[in-house]
């Protein structure tokens, strides 16, 4: 699933399982994850995230395949994808993304819990839980929000639709671009030889403080929580969940039929 080196305390994650698009499986996903933990443990300063490709793919997200249509929560806190974005998000060296490709689903969520994101200049995101009828969690377009605003996060989610990778960067969902080219010396000159230099102490305390303050800016009412999830329950359990996973297995256009006022709880009554 995946190839691990570490180079000079900096440690290469490399998703390999290009022939399936290097879907976040529960395989993959569990692989990424212990990966992460013995790089801490082995006291390197850096994580770098990077895929090799098929039809330009850097990963398509969520393993399809693997979404259940029993009544239960594609995205619930404790699937092997949700793991391994908390495992991202809370290891105590910084993670970098080295995006050369698309990306699609989870994967573009896998990206934005990472702590910098580099990206060739052809590279697009794009955020597709509506074109499968996927209600995502709170979680996760919490990410988005804290990342591009509302506005942006509405757009990516709302169509669907990629953004390139020229987009992302003057949205602050990338950090750097460059041609695929250079993409790996822009990394090492701007990323990796700043990170072996400087105090990895220092960055770990800043990077778990990061952390607090955006989870501490986010405190919702509990009773806004149960509404949260009232309304994804009434979409993973519905019609138009199991349409839109039969119709990407079965590579056909999806026929949705649910409407909006189908999640009604309070407005209008």
């Amino acid at each position: 699933m995946i190839d691990v080196k570490i180079t000079d305390r900096v440690c290469f994650i490399c998703m390999q399982n290009a022939e399936h698009f290097n879907c976040l499986s529960e395989e993959m996903c569990h692989s990424i994850s212990d990966a992460i933990l013995e790089a801490y443990k082995k006291e390197c300063v850096c994580i770098v995230i990077k895929a090799e490709t098929r039809r330009n793919v850097w990963s398509a997200g969520h393993d399809i395949h693997e979404l259940p249509q029993d009544g239960n929560d594609p995205l619930g806190y404790d699937i092997p994808m949700e793991q391994l974005l908390r495992n991202v998000q809370d290891v105590p060296i910084p993670v970098i993304a080295c995006v050369d490709g698309t990306v699609w689903g989870g994967a573009c969520d896998l990206c934005i819990s990472c702590d910098m994101i580099v990206a060739s200049e052809t590279s697009t995101f794009a955020i597709t839980p509506a074109k499968i009828g996927i209600p995502y969690n709170a979680s996760g377009i919490m990410h988005f929000i804290n990342q591009l605003g509302i506005n942006k996060a509405r757009e990516m989610f709302f169509t669907a639709a990629p953004i390139t990778a020229q987009d992302a960067l003057n949205v602050g969902f990338v950090n750097q671009i460059a041609s695929s080219e250079n993409l790996n010396a822009m990394l090492e000159e701007r990323f990796l030889i700043p990170l072996r230099r400087n105090s990895v102490l220092s960055v770990s305390a800043i990077k778990r403080q990061f952390r607090i303050l955006s989870r501490a800016a986010n405190v919702i009412a509990s009773e806004d929580f149960e509404k949260i999830n009232a309304y994804r329950a009434r979409v993973y359990r519905g019609e138009d969940y199991k349409e839109g996973i039969n119709s990407f297995l079965e590579k056909r256009a999806p026929e949705y039929k649910g409407k909006a006022s189908d999640l009604d709880l309070e407005f209008g009554k």
